[in-house]
């Protein structure tokens, strides 16, 4: 298991409170991040079916090819 103390996790500010549900499983977020490193855009996954054309759209959009 890796990330056991969470620390990683509240840098990402994925950890849930004791007081959600499932607090032993991170939230689901995705992070768009350019080549520099640099995070564009953060997601909180709410809908997996449409998520990964959404994150697709923002890459296009910043790459500039949906200009």
């Amino acid at each position: 298991m890796c990330d056991v103390d969470r620390s990683l996790g509240q840098v990402f500010d994925v950890v849930r409170g004791d007081d959600e549900g499932n607090p032993d499983y991170p939230r689901r977020k995705t992070f768009l991040i350019d080549p520099e490193g640099v995070i564009r855009k953060i997601y909180n996954v709410t809908d997996p079916g449409a998520h990964p054309d959404e994150v697709l759209a923002d890459i296009k959009e910043l790459s500039g090819a949906g200009s």
